[in-house]
């Protein structure tokens, strides 16, 4: 019923930078909230960060300052802009959405297949 489409990642040396973005498609009635996770080997899956229909955000603090998350809510898109990557930033990026398909049934949670940042010299 709703498909997330990412793209954006790849490899980029440590202090550079990189855009991901996500594309929500298929039965959107409403879309509450996207955003970004990542779970890097052996780790378990981490906020990195979201924001909701009205604007608001919650950033992880290991990346405050340096990502700024963004949408477009009239066409269902979501923006993750990276500045002055860091190792510890590798990872595989998913997105993220909450969205009700259709009135009178809750909303439902959606992820993206995931997309591989990787910060390297």
């Amino acid at each position: 019923q709703v498909q997330l489409v990412e793209s954006g990642g790849g490899l980029v040396q440590p202090g550079g930078s990189l855009r991901l973005s996500c594309a929500a498609s298929g039965r959107i009635f409403i879309n509450y909230a996207m955003g970004w996770y990542r779970q890097a080997p052996g780790t378990q899956r981490e906020l990195v960060a979201t924001i909701t229909g009205d604007g608001s955000t919650n950033v992880a603090d290991s990346v405050k300052g340096r990502f700024t998350i963004s949408r477009d809510n009239a066409k269902n898109t979501m923006l993750l802009q990276m500045n002055s990557l860091k190792p510890e930033d590798t990872s595989v990026y998913y997105c993220y959405a909450r969205i009700k398909t259709v009135p009178l049934v809750p909303a439902s949670d959606y992820w993206g297949q995931g997309t591989q940042v990787t910060v390297s010299s």
